[in-house]
């Protein structure tokens, strides 16, 4: 897991969102939060390996998952997710 994992699921959850990586890079920054477009489109594809995050459909637009939701309430251990 990287440092902006753990960013991206809170960000995605707190505002309640589905978005594909360009408009959550846009809107992380725009949050105040330094992050690259490169790192956001790797870290979804790492977070979905791990069913942390779902994509909603084939346009690329990615959810929490239940999975991820657990993770972020303290349900799930990294060791977990291996």
């Amino acid at each position: 897991m990287s440092l902006y994992d753990g960013l991206i699921l809170e960000f995605l959850e707190e505002h309640d969102l589905e978005l594909p990586a360009k408009p959550l890079y846009r809107n992380l920054n725009r949050h105040g939060h330094e992050i690259g477009y490169s790192t956001v489109r790797q870290r979804l594809r790492e977070l979905e390996d791990h069913k942390l995050l779902e994509k909603v459909d084939e346009a690329g637009y990615y959810q929490v998952s239940s999975k991820g939701r657990s993770y972020l309430n303290g349900d799930l251990e990294l060791a977990d997710l291996e």
